[in-house]
């Protein structure tokens, strides 16, 4: 599972900027709904080969009464208590303050792993003003420039220490290996009617089987012969014998669960139609490689009208999943589900089907036969054979000649081409293109 690193501090200290540098610039996943004030942002990192969670968060001010600033505070209690480490951001120019001595003696309290990070101090490594911070009674500071980006390596590395990464690779099937399946979606869409009516109406083999980390439950059972786990993200409890899943949004819990799972079922609520929120999971799946299932919940509650406007919004924001089987379901009633297991069943078969070299290549060919990709200059691109590289998703190498020239178009006539040959659904697909290297190119 992949850490959490919060990063907390005082209003502009630079928190958003380091932030950027963790995560090199990319497109933090905003939580924009409704009782959020000035979210949180949350973007992927990596150190080296190891992956993990970085969480901006407003200014803080732990003891702010009321207003937008106490809901700041709030928020930032939130990703403290998600966070396997919390950065504290620090200016090294304006020493510390009363309220940096107050975000400490609270992150101090929470027990959280806590890494001191003095911004704005660029080439100050060795200097005297870093002994002030001290006093904050958080370890060694350790100096940085989130705007030059210096020190930001050994930061990362510091709030990592000691975490045990699972990098076991465990993407290649196994018929004894349960499919792990996340259920993610908005809040009050229906997550834990569903799971509830899984594990209790459908008198499914369940048992609670603790995480590491956070305490993540997952939840093994069995239907039809065929092992799950199903990955946390409804914030499942048990209370005596009586399973609960408490309607809790924790963007943190979902990107956690949709990274970990083999399968994930996207539940949508057909009484609000597919909002941002519905499009940032949908993308975040597709970018994390996994089979996905959509399934509408509350089909029951809409007439035809809004049925059409729904399934129309749905091709068009949730575009790029369009390999994803559509489902319309009724957890409370608990109408539909037989589809959706199937569903599931077939992504995940998918997501692993092996595809013989020889069977590619020919549809390869096959398909330049039908129809060759577009010259380029004076060359036209040279398809020669294709393999697999990867599954779960599927990964096709393609190797040939000029093949920097294939069009993203060219690219999708192939997928269609070969996920209609071997009738995959429900999972993404890459295609890589590795063009040989000429003997006479000057090195």
């Amino acid at each position: 599972m992949k850490p959490v690193i919060a990063i907390v501090g005082r209003p502009n200290v630079g928190k958003s900027t380091l932030f950027n540098r963790m995560t090199k610039s990319r497109d933090a996943i905003v939580a924009d709904f409704s009782g959020l004030t000035r979210d949180r942002h949350y973007g992927d990192g990596r150190s080296g080969e190891h992956e993990f969670i970085v969480v901006d968060t407003g200014g803080f001010e732990p003891d702010s009464p009321t207003g937008i600033v106490k809901e700041m505070a709030k928020q930032t209690r939130q990703a403290v208590a998600e966070a396997d480490a919390v950065i504290f951001v620090v200016d090294v120019r304006s020493g510390v303050s009363g309220q940096d001595h107050d975000i400490a003696r609270y992150l101090r309290s929470v027990g959280k792993k806590v890494v001191l990070a003095v911004n704005k101090a660029e080439g100050m490594q060795e200097s005297p003003l870093l002994a002030e911070f001290f006093e904050l009674g958080l370890g060694e500071p350790h100096p940085i420039s989130a705007a030059h980006g210096q020190g930001i390596r050994s930061l990362t590395d510091a709030a990592l220490a000691h975490f045990e990464f699972d990098d076991a690779d465990d993407t290649e099937p196994s018929a004894d290996k349960p499919i792990r399946l996340a259920v993610a979606g908005r809040p009050n869409v229906g997550k834990s009617t569903l799971i509830n009516t899984w594990l209790g109406e459908e008198r499914l083999v369940a048992f609670d089987q603790p995480g590491t980390t956070r305490d993540a439950i997952t939840v093994p059972f069995e239907r039809g012969g065929q092992k799950f786990e199903l990955i946390d993200t409804a914030g499942l409890r048990r209370k005596g014998k009586v399973f609960e899943a408490i309607e809790k949004f924790s963007v943190v819990k979902t990107l956690q669960a949709i990274a970990d799972a083999n399968v994930v079922l996207l539940l949508l609520d057909a009484t609000q139609g597919v909002t941002d929120q519905d499009a940032h999971i949908a993308g975040y799946i597709l970018e994390s490689g996994r089979a996905v299932a959509l399934a509408v919940n509350k089909w029951d509650a809409v007439d035809d009208y809004q049925k059409q406007t729904l399934q129309r919004s749905i091709e068009q924001r949730l575009a790029f999943l369009k390999f994803a089987p559509v489902l319309h379901i009724s957890a409370i009633k608990r109408q539909g589900l037989g589809p959706v297991w199937k569903a599931i069943g077939d992504a995940h078969a998918s997501a692993i089907k092996k595809m013989p070299t020889p069977v590619l290549t020919r549809l390869l060919q096959e398909a330049v036969e039908h129809q060759a990709p577009k010259r380029a200059g004076a060359f036209r691109p040279k398809l020669r054979y294709a393999h697999q590289g990867g599954m779960n998703p599927p990964l096709i190498v393609i190797h040939g000649n000029s093949l920097d020239h294939i069009t993203d178009s060219y690219k999708r006539f192939l997928e269609g081409r070969f996920r209609e040959h071997f009738k995959l659904t429900g999972t993404p697909m890459r295609i890589e293109m590795r063009s040989s290297r000429n003997p006479f190119d000057k090195e």
